[in-house]
This record gives C-alpha cells, structure tokens and sequence, in this order.
C-alpha cells in the first residue's frame, strides 16, 4: 500500500469508532490517507481524531462555513485510487443503490472513476432485510466490493450478523485489492530499469538568487511512483522540489542545476530500458555566479546568459536501439509542429505533449491534459485527468510501444 491514496468515507453508525484503528493500520502500510465523514458520523467519532490520525483535514460539508472554501467531490475522487467506506450504514447504503446525492460522501461516490469498497455495519434484522440484501446485490453490479459483515456482539445487546468487519480485516482486504491491481500490469515492467528526470532546475544568479521555473514534480513523482507499482526499478533524479518518495526499488538522486543533472544522467542512463525526462530543465544559466549577494543599486541589471546542456538531445544521441526514449514537450503555441521537430531531432521515440492553453494543464496543478505522439506517426489523445491517471496512460502507451 506504500504510496496509495485510499479515500476513507464514513457514515453513522457506530461502528465509526474502528476508523481510528483502521486509519492507523493504512498509514503505517504507507497508505496516504483522507477521510469523508457525512453529518451524522460526527456524532459518533469526532473529526478532530480522523484528522489528526490521518495527518489531512477533514471534509463534511460542501464548503467550509469557517472559510467558504468549497470541497470539491471532483478533486475527492480524481485523487483517491480507492474510496473506502466503512461503516456503510443501511441509509448511505440506500442512497448508493439509488443514485441519491444530498451530501459530500455520495457526491463523491458518484464522481468515482476508481473502485469503491464498503464495509456495512448496522443491527441483524436490518442487515437481513431483503431490502438491505437488494441494494448491496445493485452496488455488487455496479462494480463497487462488498466486505460482508461479521457475526458478533452488536450495539443493540443482540448477537447476530451486522457487526462490521475488524480493522485488520478491512486492511487486508484492501491490500489484496491492491495487489490483484498491480498483478494485471506488473509483469509489463517487472524488473526493467527506468530512468525518470523531474522538477525544474535552478541555475544561480548569485548566493540568493536564482533562474527557474514553476514545475513542481508531481508528473515525474507520479511516473515513478506508478512505474515501482508496475514492478520496476527506478532512478529518479529530480530538481528542487518539496515532494518526497521511498521505496525499496527507488535510488532517488536530488540535484539543482542542469549541469548537475547532466552528469548523474550521463552515469546512469546506459543502464536504462526505459528513459521518461519530464524534468523542465532550464535552458540557460548566467554566465557568472557571482559569490556574492548583488546590491540593488543601478537602475538595470544586466546579466549574460549562456546555453544549458541539452540533457534530452544527450540521451538520445547516446540511446541503444533496445532503449526506449521519452521525452516532453509543453508549449504556449503550435504544439503538435514543435513536437514533431522535437521528437526528430532529438531522436525520441516517444513524445508526450500539453499546452499551457487547455485547462487544467501546465505546471504545478493535479491533473493535466496530454497527447502522446511516436515515431511511427501514432497519435494519442487524452482528456483531462489526475496525474496519477495521466502517469498510467503514460507507462501503459510505453508498454504498448515495446510490444
């Protein structure tokens, strides 16, 4: 579960009080963890315990009446690669199998394009009501995973089936779930080396200042992340960044300039079957860094810049023909012409494209909009996704590539 993102939905029951157990178990497997309580969960375990055992804040409503910000059930559901929701109580249950939307926890359900497990929890007679039993077999067609309720003590005195299931076994029933995921895919990438650049690179003016850009890393980030679920080995040198990544098939390398960059890419790219350089690379650097800091004192400055190594057109010089090559290319104007020159003229065998122009693109946001074009003039066009989403679309157009 090392670096999934499970999305924890709870309902009013008060079966609630095992979330905290549940939460710690997800974060100490390396799950990121956010939970969704609807109005009537507070009354059962407070949101101040879910939030300080899931280390993020804790959506209810719609918007936050303290500080009118607005939950998006969108964002909820384009980040989370699973919605669990435990205890399902018979009333949420009920809204699922109908469609119902009257608060944030089914809005989102709605809005999921990933998979949905639940966990019911209420009293034996309402479990064995062939209502109950009629809207968990609707949710089971629709897709969404049961984990049946147990045997046991319930709140009522009576001793019966309706217990929801403990922690752990909700833990590993999401584990497994995760497992059989990756197995579809993992021996696509099983064992390959791959070579990821990400984040910007800052090239110094002089002690504090410096030339750079807005890239965050998240794309990169979410490449390696996907690429070690899918059973790889990963360099992944990154620019400054305030992301982080682990993994016991990871070698992480941190740098700041393109110069740097350049060496660590020039060691380790000859060990490569896949290379992704998604890093924005700056393409200039002053000339001279100048130790110390400049005073402001006339009224222009003028500083004399100089050409960056190409790190891309590098790699592509010096690619082996069973190595395959990925580059990117985020443009203002005339996307699909610069694309093509680039991936020409850098010898890429893939070129993953997006322009500053659509929506939701660019730097530093949690989705992105791309269009992947080859070297046998194949082109591929996404919607606008997570970039978690987008990182799969791109690893799996890649395996498409080798095949």
């Amino acid at each position: 579960m090392l670096g999934k993102r499970i999305l924890l939905g709870i309902s009013g029951g008060i079966a609630a009080y095992k979330v905290a157990y549940l939460i710690r178990i997800l974060k100490k497997k390396g799950a990121d963890v956010k939970c969704i309580m609807t109005p009537a969960s507070s009354d059962f375990i407070s949101p101040l315990v879910l939030s300080t055992l899931s280390n993020n804040p804790v959506q209810i409503e719609f918007w936050d009446r303290k500080t009118g910000g607005w939950n998006n059930h969108v964002e909820n559901a384009l980040w989370a690669d699973l919605f669990v929701i435990a205890p399902l109580t018979a009333n949420t249950l009920s809204a699922m199998s109908v469609g119902a939307c009257d608060n944030l926890l089914l809005a989102t359900y709605l809005s999921m394009k990933g998979k949905t497990i639940v966990a019911p929890a209420m009293d034996l007679d309402m479990y064995a009501h062939p209502t109950t039993k009629r809207n968990l077999a609707l949710i089971k067609s629709d897709g969404v995973l049961v984990i049946p309720a147990e045997s046991g003590e319930l709140a009522s005195g009576l001793d019966g089936e309706g217990r929801m299931a403990e922690p752990e076994g909700i833990a590993k029933e999401i584990e497994l779930f995760f497992s059989s995921e990756e197995n579809i895919h993992i021996q696509k990438l099983k064992n390959k080396q791959v070579f990821i650049t990400a984040g910007p690179t800052y090239e110094a003016i002089d002690p504090v200042r410096f030339i750079g850009n807005h890239s965050s890393g998240k794309m990169g980030f979410e490449i390696a992340k996907e690429a070690l679920n899918q059973g790889a080995n990963v360099c992944l040198v990154t620019g400054p960044t305030i992301l982080s990544l682990s993994h016991p098939n990871l070698q992480l390398i941190s740098v700041k300039t393109a110069k740097e960059m350049q060496e660590v890419t020039e060691l380790n790219w000859k060990h490569a079957d896949i290379g992704i350089f998604s890093a924005a690379v700056a393409d200039y650097r002053p000339k001279n860094e100048v130790t110390e800091k400049i005073k402001k004192s006339d009224e222009n400055l003028v500083i004399e810049l100089v050409k960056n190594p190409d790190i891309l057109a590098w790699a592509g010089q010096n690619k082996l023909p069973e190595q395959i090559l990925v580059g990117f290319a985020l443009e203002t104007n005339n996307l699909l012409e610069n694309s093509v020159k680039k991936l020409e003229n850098k010898n890429l065998n893939l070129i993953v494209m997006n322009s500053l122009q659509d929506k939701g693109a660019g730097f530093s946001g949690d989705t992105n909009k791309i269009s992947i074009l080859d070297d046998r003039n194949k082109l591929i066009n996404f919607e606008l996704k997570s970039k978690p989403e987008v990182a799969s679309d791109i690893l799996v157009t890649i395996i498409n590539y080798s095949c």
